[in-house]
């Protein structure tokens, strides 16, 4: 093992410190400069077609999209822990609530992201923010459903879902979507944050 993140702080970068943290795997983290010119280079986008951030390095193999960074370590070092057992209803769960984190709830609130903070104001579309509050709500209203059976998303087992997820709620957070009355929601998003490899994690 011998890994290496390069990392933008407030990025999905998160979710694999954090679950590194977890996990207590060792994991070197470079943070780098996103500027334009770094983003365009032949380097970077050897490493990450689409030019996004993060990027894995295990040894001489690279990877790309966080999500399956998490999978790809939680299988290959987690030794059982943060998953439950492949093939089962439980494993279905964590499945559908690790897709739902990035590919459902993650996509309102990257074009809130995009057209509130990342894009120069002259290109901003305000219609796309509203809309996407309204389905970023959704996917809150959803997962406040989906919180009825314990702490975490699989009840009373904290998982690599959960480390997903959170990184959303982080987004969510920051956009005051969670300023609606998710009770539930919120609470559940309480106990992530008090976790002490969160903590460390969003520090860096």
């Amino acid at each position: 093992m011998d890994l290496t993140l390069y990392h933008v702080p407030g990025s999905r970068s998160l979710r694999i410190i954090w679950l590194c943290y977890e996990l207590e795997l060792p994991l070197a983290i470079e943070t780098i400069d996103f500027g334009r010119e770094f983003r365009d280079s032949a380097a970077w986008r050897a490493m990450s077609p689409t030019g996004k951030v993060p990027v894995l390095r295990d040894g001489n193999f690279t990877m790309f999209e966080s999500g399956a960074m998490v999978q790809y370590l939680a299988d290959a070092y987690g030794e059982g822990r943060l998953q439950p057992t492949p093939g089962t209803e439980a494993a279905a769960l964590f499945q559908q609530w690790c897709w739902f984190a990035e590919a459902t709830f993650a996509r309102p609130l990257g074009d809130i992201a995009q057209h509130s903070v990342i894009r120069p104001p002259s290109e901003r579309i305000p219609a796309v923010v509203d809309d996407g509050k309204v389905r970023a709500l959704a996917c809150l209203d959803a997962l406040e459903q989906g919180l009825n059976t314990g702490p975490f998303l699989l009840g009373d087992l904290f998982t690599a879902a959960d480390i997903n997820m959170g990184y959303s709620l982080v987004l969510a957070e920051r956009f005051g979507l969670l300023e609606q009355g998710y009770k539930r929601v919120n609470a559940y998003f309480d106990r992530l944050k008090a976790r002490p490899a969160f903590i460390e994690a969003i520090t860096r």
